[in-house]
């Protein structure tokens, strides 16, 4: 058994994240969904880059991104990642590692179509990552796209979610004296019962 009470206080993880996500929006500057996502590449060589989570879901955290970028590419490959969020704010943040599938049905049609116009025609005009000759080029390519696609452009299919099915999860707090409150949620795998134990700061 560990102490767990207050902000760690609950029998389930994802509701915990929902909780302190709620309260980082009421207290956090800009982007308190703003996570800090990890991948490696072919050569085992870690990525990471900042990208906005857009749904915890009961059992999984959700992301959006152009499936023809380099961190698709080596999330399709791996099947794995690991993000952390962090709240200056709160002087909190949640650590996650698990495996990632593919969210591109009607739940991915639905983001996409709550985006404003500009960011949706945005998404099929970047090539994500790769070489671009200037902004003038890319200007060009969103007014191509624009004549093209009009005002209810359809959700292209390079584009699309990821769904990270967390094996761990840390919830951290911070404490006095660098003393800080550390628990650890982890799992054989998605099928099997959660093991928590407190961590020294």
């Amino acid at each position: 058994m560990t102490d767990r009470s207050g902000l760690f206080a609950g029998d389930d993880p994802f509701v915990i994240a929902k909780d302190w996500l709620a309260e980082a929006v009421e207290s956090e500057v800009n982007d308190p969904n703003a996570i800090a996502l990890s991948t490696v590449d072919a050569d085992g060589l870690p990525n990471a880059r900042m990208v906005l989570l857009k749904d915890v879901e009961d059992a999984a955290f959700v992301f959006y991104t152009n499936y023809e970028s380099a961190k698709a590419g080596e999330l399709d490959s791996a099947g794995k990642a690991a993000f952390v969020m962090h709240w200056k704010s709160l002087r909190r943040q949640i650590r996650v590692r698990g495996l990632v599938t593919k969210e591109e049905g009607p739940q991915a049609d639905e983001y996409y179509n709550s985006r404003s116009l500009k960011s949706r025609l945005g998404a099929w005009a970047s090539q994500q990552s790769r070489p671009l000759e200037g902004r003038t080029a890319l200007m060009a390519e969103v007014a191509k796209v624009t004549a093209k696609h009009g005002t209810a452009p359809k959700r292209p299919p390079f584009w699309g979610g990821y769904r990270i099915t967390p094996l761990e999860i840390e919830f951290w707090a911070d404490g006095a004296f660098r003393l800080h409150d550390r628990f650890v949620w982890r799992r054989e795998n998605i099928d099997t019962a959660w093991n928590i134990t407190r961590l020294n700061p």
